[in-house]
């Protein structure tokens, strides 16, 4: 005679708790509303070239460029069969292993408020001490030759199966160097307060150093490689806050790095915390860093999805548009005359997959592009 008690009983509560979960799931959609969708022709916007639907830039090509509203995977993205695969070495890394990153998170469930006596400022009050493990992935070309050193690309976000196919196969028609493939996990958490924002949203080189000097050693001994010292063949990517970490990363340390690739880059006010240097975190690229800045040797391809982030926290401060800031950081390159590539895509939202499935190996192919020739050695970007 209880049972039909008890399943009424935990009918309530499994109610309780869906109207929970759907009261958080409104509460944060309200902190994160849906990004309106933005034409690439909108005045202000640079001025770029529209593709045939389903088409990505050339390779070789400088500028701005509209991808079409289809995305289809491009077939380098595939595996094929009778390409040499390479492995992919993994390891882990703890907190307590790093005198750069001892570990910081945030209580989950909070965020922040902006600072009433300045709303390009966030208040956290949450964030705490916290150990984390990190996972690594290291690939390894099945070409590269055991003692030699290599030229290597560094990802944000952990292991990227996609990169690594797509290396397999521009590896084998030698539209890339044989390189080594190094994807970093983060921290843990997101945003202002966590690890991950902490690694990636500071506008500093300790990122890049502890890239340096605790990570890529750990990648040589683990995964038995030899990494180059020639900032001309060393590569950074990611998406989101991973990709301004990218662009961090070179700017910051240009003697280790030339070549940036980034989804959806993070140009925008997010450090934490402040710093009175750059008090508008990244979006003091295109503000003011860039432009006021002597040419940099670097090489720079960028993304944004015309669906891409717009104000996702309680932050009013004009400094929260992922497109106008990757518009902007396509504006400012131009007038510095850095070599870069900008792809605005339709019918696509943050760090597109569909999009970085039909993009990746085009990217790829642009951002290395010069390597080897002799502008390349003397320190600077190619043409």
């Amino acid at each position: 005679m209880r049972l039909p008690r008890l399943l009424h009983a935990a009918s309530f509560m499994l109610a309780l708790a869906v109207a929970g979960f759907a009261n958080a799931s409104v509460a944060q959609a309200a902190l994160r509303p849906t990004p309106p969708t933005r034409s690439p022709f909108t005045p202000g916007y640079v001025a770029a070239t529209q593709l045939a639907d389903g088409a990505v830039p050339p390779a070789n090509r400088n500028g701005n460029f509209i991808l079409g509203p289809t995305h289809p995977a491009a077939p380098e993205m595939l595996v094929r069969a009778g390409v040499p695969q390479g492995k992919v070495i993994e390891f882990t890394m703890h907190s307590a292993d790093s005198r750069y990153y001892p570990g910081i998170a945030r209580d989950p469930g909070t965020f922040g408020t902006p600072d009433p006596k300045d709303p390009a400022k966030l208040i956290v009050t949450t964030s705490h001490a916290a150990p984390y493990t990190r996972h690594v992935a290291v690939y390894v070309p099945q070409q590269y030759v055991p003692g030699t050193e290599a030229p290597f690309i560094v990802g944000a976000d952990g292991p990227d199966r996609m990169l690594f196919t797509a290396l397999d196969n521009l590896i084998a028609e030698h539209r890339v160097p044989v390189m080594i493939a190094i994807s970093i996990g983060n921290g843990s958490g997101d945003a202002q307060g966590s690890e991950r924002g902490l690694e990636y949203d500071t506008m500093s080189g300790r990122y890049a150093e502890f890239v340096e000097h605790e990570m890529l050693p750990l990648v040589e001994a683990k995964a038995r490689v030899r990494l180059t010292h020639d900032p001309d063949g060393r590569a950074t990517m990611g998406g989101s806050s991973g990709g301004s970490c990218a662009l961090i990363m070179a700017w910051y340390h240009p003697e280790w790095y030339h070549r940036v690739l980034t989804y959806s880059g993070t140009y925008v006010n997010q450090q934490w915390p402040p710093n009175p240097q750059t008090p508008h975190g990244a979006w003091e690229f295109h503000e003011h860093l860039i432009a006021d800045t002597p040419v940099k040797p670097l090489r720079i391809w960028m993304e944004v999805g015309d669906r891409d982030l717009y104000n996702p926290n309680d932050m009013r401060d004009g400094m929260h548009d992922w497109v106008v800031a990757n518009e902007n950081m396509a504006r400012v390159l131009a007038a510095k005359g850095y070599p870069y590539q900008f792809v605005f895509a339709e019918n696509a939202g943050h760090v597109d997959r569909s999009v970085k499935m039909q993009t990746l190996p085009e990217a790829l192919e642009y951002v290395w592009q010069g390597y080897g020739t002799k502008a390349a050695q003397h320190g600077q970007p190619a043409p």
